[in-house]
Order: C-alpha cells, then sequence, then structure tokens
C-alpha cells in the first residue's frame, strides 16, 4: 500500500477526531521516508502519527488515555485493522485499557489481555512509559508486528530536565526506529477534522530543537575547519527536521552535517579525504565520540585505511570490516549502497554512522543525484543529501554556539519563507539574505525522492504557486536576484517539474488533445556530441504532453525536452526570464508525460553514439509549431499554412544548422529556401576552414533568448544569442550585404581545440578566424568590412601599443593575439591553417602547457610554409625555447616577416 491509502485506510469513515477532554497532549515529532500524519492540527501540531519499520507498522498517540477514550474507538478499530499482519492475528492489549479491549472483542478480533509483549501476537497495544521491553518490542515490530502506542512525554521532561526527550524518553526508545517521536511540548487541543488526504506539517517546529549540546561536544577544541587543499567537497543539503549543520562556508554552504535518526546519530562530511586529514583531527575524534555516545564501543571501519591507523593510534577499539553486529560506530564512504538497509537498521537501532564522500564527480555522468547517488540512498532517510555541487576549498571558522540559533538552517527557513510568503509579510531581513541560497536548495529539494514528509512540503510549495500570481518577469520588468519575485519564478518551474514525477493514475492518452505520429532518426554520432531531434511541436505553458515510445527505445539513453533557452541565468543579478525554463525527462519507458509551466518546443535529446534508427514516436497534448526543413516542406505549405501556426516560437532546419526563433521573425519570410541554402554555404565554409567533413556529427543550432548568461552571444549547444539577432540570422540580404560577424564567431568557437588554444589568450581570437574566412571567400565582404576592429588604423594602432608596452604575453589577446594569425594568413593564405588543423585532428599526448603548446605551433606552421617562423613568433612574446630556434634555423628565413619594421629599430 502506498502511505495515501495507508492514510485513507486509518481514517475510513471519520470526519473529526475530538482531543477536547481532560488529556492534554503532546506534539509528535516525524522524520524519516515512512512517517506520516494522521491528525493535524491548525496550528500545526501532530497528534496522531502512523509509520513502518521493515516488516511491522506502528499508530502513536499523543496521549496514553487516548487507548481506552470512547471517542476514538472509531479510529481505534480503523488501526487495529491497519497493524493486523493477517486477519487471525491476535491482539495483545495491556491490562489497563478495558474499553479497548471490549471495543475491538466486540468488532470480532482476537483479544488477549497482557502485562506485556509476549509471543504469537500480532499487534501488541501499550503505553510509552516503559522501556524495559523496548528491544523486544522493537524486534517484534522489525519482523512484521504491528504497534499501537500512547503517551505523553511532557511531564517526564519536567523531572528529567537534565535528559534529552528525544533520546531517553522510554516511548521514544521503541517508536523512534520508525522515524516517530514523543515531544516535550504540549500539543493543541479541540475538535479537529480529518483531513481527506494526509495532511501537511512544517518540517520544522516553532519550538525547535536543542542541538547546542551536541555542537558543543562536536566543537570541543576546534576553532576552524580546515578542508582547504586538492580534494574538492561537495555540499550538503540538510531536509531533515533533526539535521543540523557542522560545517559551513562563508556563503552557508554546508560541508559537515549531523543527525538524529530513531535511536541513533550520524555525521556527514562530502569528502573520505577529511577523515584522515590532519588538520580535521580533534573534530573527527569528537564526531566518533559523540557518535559513541558514551558507550566506549567497537568501531567499524570500511576502506578507509589512513583514518583506521588513526584510531588504532588513538587507542581506539577499532576493527577493518564491513558492518559486522556488535558495532557501536560504523565509518564508511558513500560511493556504495550495497550495506544501506542494514546501515538504515543500525542507525535507527543505536548505532552511530560517519559517513564521507563526494557526488560531483558521480554526477558527470549520473544526472539523478539526489535519488539514484549510492550515498542518497542511505542518506536521505535521515534528512541529509549530498548534493553535486561544490564548496569552495579554505578554513572556515567553527560555528559559534552563541549565535547557533541564526544559522543558516534548510529545514528552519523553508518553513518562516513559506509562512511569510503565505500571510503577504515583508521578509525579515536575515531571509532576505538567504534567499539565493534558499532557492538553490528549494529546488534541490523538489528533486528528492517521494516520502509522505517531502511530499508534504512539496505539495505544500506547489500550492503556493497555483494559490497565487506569479510575477511578470521580461526585459521590460525584471526581478532582482534575491527577492520573493525571484524566487517565486525559481519555484514555478521545480513546481511544473515536479508535477510529471509520477505517471500513475494518469488519464489515457487518447484523453489529450488529438495524437501528433512522427517519426525520428537516431544515427551514430560523435563522442560527447548529444543532439536535439525537433519534433516541430510547441508544448504550451502549463499543458502536459504525453509521448508514446516503441519499447525498443525504452532505457536506450533518450530523453524529452520542452524548451529550447537551455541558457542557466542563476548567476545573474537580475532576470528578464526565470533562470531555467527548459525540463527534461528520461525515457525509462514506454510512456513519458512532461510538462514545463513556461511551455517550448519538444525535442527528445539522444545520446553521443546512438544507433537507433527509426523511431515512431506519437505525441498527445503539443501543437504544431511554425517549422521548415529544407529539402522537405514545400514552400507551398509554409506560405500558405505553416508559418501562420501560432505557436511562439519557429524553427529552420537545414543538415548542419537549425535556426530557433520568434515566430514573428518568420511571418513575412516567404523564401526560407535561399536562406537555408545560404546556411549550408556558410557551415560548409566552416568545415572547410576546420579540415572535418561537410556533415557535421550534429546539426549546429542557433536559440534566441531575451537574456543569455555570457556576452552578446554564447558559444554552447546550442549557441544562445539576443532576441534582437533573429532578423538578422534569418535574413539572405543582410547577411549577403552587411555580414554576420557574431554568429559565425560563435561558430568558430565549436571549432576550436585545445591542442592549438592557448586560454585565456586565444580564447576569443582564434575563433574569429572563421569570422573573417566566411567574410572574405564566400560572403565577399573584406575583413576591413567585416568588422570596424579590422580596419588597418586599428590594427596598426593595436600593434604599435603592444610593441611600447613591452610585447608582455598577457597583454597577448583578442584582437591583439588575431592579429598575429592575421599576419601569417595574409602572408600565406588559408592552406597552412586547414593543413594544420587537420594534422592536429591526429596528435595525441599534446601538452596542456601553454608555452609547450605554443612552441608546437610555431615549430609546426614553420614547419608547413618551410620558413623559420621563431623570429616572428618571439617578437610578438611568445616563449619560443632554444631548441626551437635551433631546429627552426635549417629552415629559410622569412624576410617578408611583417614585424620587422617594427623591430629592425631595435
Amino acid at each position: 500500500m502506498t502511505a495515501k491509502e495507508d492514510y485513507s485506510a486509518l481514517v475510513h469513515g471519520l470526519c473529526s477526531l475530538d482531543f477536547s477532554g481532560d488529556s492534554r497532549p503532546c506534539q509528535l515529532l516525524l522524520t524519516g521516508d515512512t512517517a506520516f500524519p494522521v491528525l493535524v492540527t491548525p496550528a500545526q501540531h501532530v497528534l496522531l502519527a502512523a509509520s513502518k519499520y521493515e516488516k511491522g507498522k506502528i499508530v502513536v498517540m499523543s496521549h496514553d488515555s487516548y487507548l481506552d477514550q470512547p471517542q476514538f474507538m472509531d479510529f481505534l478499530k480503523n488501526a487495529i485493522s491497519w497493524l493486523k499482519p493477517s486477519l487471525e492475528s491476535v491482539i495483545g492489549i495491556n491490562n489497563n485499557l478495558d474499553h479497548l479491549e471490549q471495543t475491538l472483542s466486540s468488532s470480532g478480533h482476537k483479544v488477549e489481555k497482557v502485562s506485556g509483549l509476549k509471543n504469537d501476537l500480532g499487534v501488541f497495544c501499550t503505553t510509552g512509559y516503559d522501556d524495559s521491553q523496548a528491544e523486544d518490542i522493537v524486534t517484534f515490530l522489525r519482523q512484521g508486528g504491528g504497534v499501537l502506542i500512547g503517551a505523553q512525554a511532557v511531564d517526564w521532561s519536567q523531572s528529567h530536565q537534565q535528559e534529552n526527550v528525544l533520546c531517553h524518553f522510554p516511548g521514544n526508545k521503541i517508536i523512534s526506529v520508525a522515524g516517530v517521536y514523543f515531544t516535550d511540548k504540549y500539543g493543541e487541543k479541540g475538535s479537529f477534522p480529518v483531513s481527506e488526504n494526509i495532511p501537511w506539517i512544517p518540517m520544522y517546529q516553532e519550538y525547535s530543537i536543542d542541538f547546542s549540546v551536541d555542537l558543543k561536544h562536536l566543537m570541543q577544541g576546534v576553532n576552524d575547519l580546515d578542508i582547504s587543499g586538492g580534494c574538492l567537497p561537495s555540499e550538503l543539503l540538510l531536509h531533515g527536521p533533526l539535521t543540523f549543520p557542522v560545517g559551513l562556508s562563508n556563503n552557508n554552504q554546508c560541508f559537515f552535517g549531523a543527525a538524529y535518526y530513531g535511536r541513533g546519530r550520524v555525521v556527514v562530511g562530502t569528502h573520505e579525504s577529511f577523515l584522515d586529514k590532519q588538520e580535521l583531527k580533534t573534530f573527527i575524534l569528537n564526531a566518533v565520540s559523540w557518535l559513541d555516545m558514551g558507550r566506549n564501543g567497537r568501531i567499524g571501519v570500511k576502506q578507509l585505511g589512513n583514518f583506521y591507523r588513526i584510531l588504532q593510534n588513538e587507542g581506539l577499539s577499532c576493527v577493518a570490516s564491513d558492518l559486522i553486529p556488535g558495532l557501536s560506530v560504523y565509518c564508511c564512504t558513500s560511493y556504495s549502497d550495497a550495506e544501506a538497509e542494514k546501515i538504515h537498521r543500525f542507525v535507527a537501532e543505536g548505532g552511530g554512522l560517519l559517513i564521507a564522500g563526494h557526488a560531483w564527480y558521480w554526477a558527470y555522468s549520473n544526472p539523478n543525484v539526489l535519488s539514484q547517488y549510492p550515498g542518497n540512498k542511505i542518506l536521505n532517510k535521515f534528512g541529509i543529501s549530498i548534493l553535486s555541487g561544490t564548496v569552495g576549498q579554505g578554513v572556515y571558522k567553527a560555528l559559534d554556539l552563541k549565535t547557533f540559533d541564526s544559522t543558516y538552517h534548510f529545514p528552519r527557513a523553508v518553513c518562516e519563507l513559506l509562512r511569510d510568503l503565505k500571510s503577504g509579510v515583508e521578509l525579515k531581513p536575515y531571509l532576505s539574505s538567504w534567499l539565493d541560497k534558499l532557492r538553490q536548495d528549494v529546488s534541490s529539494y523538489m528533486k528528492l525522492p517521494a516520502s509522505p514528509l517531502t511530499s508534504s512540503l512539496q505539495q505544500e510549495l506547489a500550492n503556493l504557486v497555483k494559490g497565487g500570481h506569479l510575477p511578470t518577469v521580461s526585459k521590460q520588468c525584471p526581478v532582482k536576484k534575491n527577492t520573493k519575485e525571484a524566487f517565486m519564478v525559481c519555484l514555478a518551474q521545480d513546481v511544473s517539474c515536479l508535477e510529471c514525477l509520477d505517471d500513475s493514475g494518469e488519464a489515457s492518452p487518447p484523453a489529450l488533445l488529438p495524437p501528433t505520429q512522427i517519426t525520428l532518426t537516431f544515427t551514430a554520432l560523435l563522442p560527447g556530441a548529444d543532439a536535439w531531434r525537433s519534433t516541430g511541436l510547441f508544448l504550451p505553458p502549463g499543458k502536459t504532453a504525453v509521448l508514446m515510445f516503441p519499447a525498443s527505445a525504452a532505457g536506450q539513453g533518450l530523453q524529452v525536452q520542452v524548451g529550447c533557452h537551455s541558457d542557466n541565468l542563476n548567476g545573474a543579478e537580475e532576470f528578464c526570464r526565470a533562470p531555467v525554463v527548459i525540463h527534461q525527462k528520461d525515457v525509462s519507458g514506454e510512456k513519458v508525460k512532461i510538462s514545463c509551466i513556461w511551455g517550448g518546443l519538444l525535442y527528445v535529446i539522444v545520446k553521443a553514439k546512438s544507433q537507433l534508427g527509426l523511431i515512431p514516436v506519437t505525441v498527445y497534448g503539443a501543437e504544431h509549431a511554425p517549422t521548415f526543413i529544407k529539402g522537405q516542406t514545400s514552400l507551398s505549405s509554409w506560405q500558405q499554412t505553416i508559418r501562420n501556426y501560432p505557436a511562439p516560437w519557429a524553427e529552420l532546419v537545414t543538415e548542419n544548422i537549425i535556426l530557433t526563433v520568434p515566430s514573428d521573425t518568420i511571418r513575412s519570410l516567404d523564401d526560407p529556401e535561399t536562406l537555408m541554402l545560404l546556411w549550408d554555404d556558410i557551415m560548409a565554409s566552416i568545415a572547410d576552414l576546420a579540415a572535418i567533413p561537410k556533415k557535421f556529427p550534429r546539426p549546429e543550432r542557433f536559440v534566441t533568448d531575451v537574456q543569455i548568461s555570457a556576452g552578446l552571444d554564447a558559444c554552447w549547444i546550442p549557441i544562445m544569442c539576443h532576441l534582437e539577432t533573429a532578423p538578422d540570422i534569418t535574413n539572405a540580404e543582410h547577411i549577403q550585404k552587411t555580414g554576420i560577424w557574431g554568429p559565425i564567431h560563435e561558430l568558430g568557437h565549436n571549432e576550436q581545440r585545445g591542442n592549438w588554444e592557448f586560454p585565456p589568450h586565444t580564447t576569443e581570437a582564434t575563433c574569429n578566424l572563421w569570422s573573417v574566412y566566411v567574410h572574405e571567400t564566400l560572403l565577399h565582404i573584406p575583413r576591413n568590412q567585416a568588422h570596424p576592429a579590422l580596419k588597418p588604423e586599428e590594427r596598426e594602432t593595436r600593434i604599435q601599443q603592444y610593441l611600447k608596452d613591452g610585447a608582455q604575453l598577457e597583454q597577448w589577446s583578442v584582437w591583439t593575439a588575431l592579429e598575429t594569425y592575421l599576419q601569417l594568413q595574409e602572408s600565406f593564405g588559408w592552406d597552412p591553417f586547414k593543413q594544420l588543423f587537420a594534422e592536429y585532428q591526429k596528435l595525441s599526448n599534446v601538452s596542456s602547457n601553454n608555452s609547450d603548446k605554443m612552441n608546437l605551433w610555431a615549430e609546426k606552421f614553420s614547419q608547413a610554409v618551410n620558413k623559420n617562423l621563431a623570429p616572428f613568433f618571439k617578437s610578438w612574446g611568445w616563449p619560443i625555447e632554444e631548441n626551437i630556434s635551433q631546429k627552426l634555423s635549417t629552415l629559410p628565413m622569412w624576410e617578408e616577416d611583417p614585424m620587422k619594421k617594427y623591430t629592425s629599430s631595435e
């Protein structure tokens, strides 16, 4: 049964529950991935809860008297039916619960009065004030028994003020293994309605949990946490109510975190090298001590040899092994989930877990870090997740006990923000300062695997989007980064992605818009060259599409994507659109359901080297977008119908390039055939200079956008450019007359290769070789007309100034660096460049050092033109080595060296 079905079984036939009697309940605290609330008051106090632990089930009531009060009997009958492992199970009931015994007996249950847990029971009904059988009850629960328990911890806490209620209250030694705790805070009294679905509860309670004693133990003798050096740590998301940060960077990124779970404890570090780092030794030993909880028990260490030796040298009892019985603390990395179930039981039943590892490297080839990273299959249950993001190495001050209550902690921050956003009040200054961090953490939280508690907050955040009006965001109305408006815009994207996580219960595809049958071809691609395959369809904002694939396509690395604007703007200070406006989903089965609040063109993404052939795809819920495919679309269809499709984005497609522009740009385009023929020629010229095959491994793409993350244009897959560029790249006459330097510059970026690039000097220089080449050889626009920076007087001034400043290599970049290559081209033509670009494609083991690479280029270019170019490159400040100069001295001198006139006087 799902949590929703479990909840429905527990509240079946109930409209309300009366907690208004003399008994005063305590609040219950829930954590983990199986616990869920059954009754939550308007003040958001949990008074009834349920959970599962391994094979068993448990129902918890917030006062022991509720187990025997008449107004709860209908609920208790439901609870017993849910808890029973079988219809014939015997219900054991504590001697003092007479009314419960009579009610269950008259309802046909097999009931036995008991003074404690005994063999052959199916369900055990008890109070939470005696822990003498705690171990036996936990074992009974683990093996499939049902437990009904009630208690109130407030009175106990008042007579045990020095003790931690969560750890030491007798009832918590039983129920905590299932992620439920009695607390020392009174709950709200009254008669409360029973909600139709699992009610929402905040993950952070107003009274908070006092972790100051724990932090004091962990930080004894520790002034700072040194995570400097060569090891790059990941970042942690602390999302459980019993988690707390231990190590925070200056921008509130967590790299050490801790948690209570069940009867045990957890400490997480985000790089395994931290465990044996000398500068962290005191802190790590404190962590081991905190996890041991004074037992002086045995410590298990797996695959952490150096750390094992450190513990041995400290005289601690330890063993190098997997998780075995009898351990007090277990230490391991986060790179395997083989022991996940054993670790969950170990911690829940009192063990201490020290685990460390990063996820950023794993994330390079695995997108679903939060749900699939091995360490997170262990840690998500404890309310901690390792993220793909990294934390900057450095030395960070230890957290201050005096200000710990105001330290950034995601559960507290998100719940306070949610409350303020709902009420419409101005955010508190500290919340405003956390907004950017909160925005990132909420985005991660929305990707957590479903569980009753995470789904509860996810749904509450979704309701915030659905219940309020999204702010207007545009070039005319930008929103600042750290504002409520920016938070809401980003949240809307996360919510729309969340809506499609569950395909269950979906109406059959024909219930949507009429289907569109398309056929896509997936051919072999070069390594690293993933490709977007256009469907020619547009998904309207907020709508849902269903794509049906053949079984042979499932699990082959395909993805469905809504939206073409893949540029992530999270680094911008203000947004003219939401920072992320695309949504991707794996084709893991025959049916893929997808939506995006912003809408967008619909694509299928194929991974490198895929060879799937022809794949028929049926799409429901999308509409046709203006799409012209050279060689397939007739001019008459384009002019009469296709260009007038109402979708706001259009695509013009030819073999080696695709232009994605606003549809308004192409409504009056009468002859896309001529335009795309010109683009064919442009791409052929690009390939010609690069010395690569005329057919690209996948088409290049230009996508026009209202805002991009860097520069005037940004090269990538796709190439992003501003909306203002759209009329230029879709006007053949304009291209032929005026040229298009910027777009060709970006295409040139995609042809640059590391073996002959010298970053950062040539990053924005050599890409311009393609701009010059295309303009002069194809468009017949001279370089001095193609760009104002190439006017002769501008070039002359740059050369003289560079030499006047001493020909310093740090100043050799952009136009100055390009000048070096232009002088070579003007003397020797384009053929040597083509020759070298072809030769470099076959080279291997080229040094990554700029100096080595510059010497290699000087040598090879000299050999290509049969001239000694060493003096030429030296005049430009290149670090030409003596052995290269000697080697090239056997070649004829370059008498026409254009730099001689500047250097001869020297």
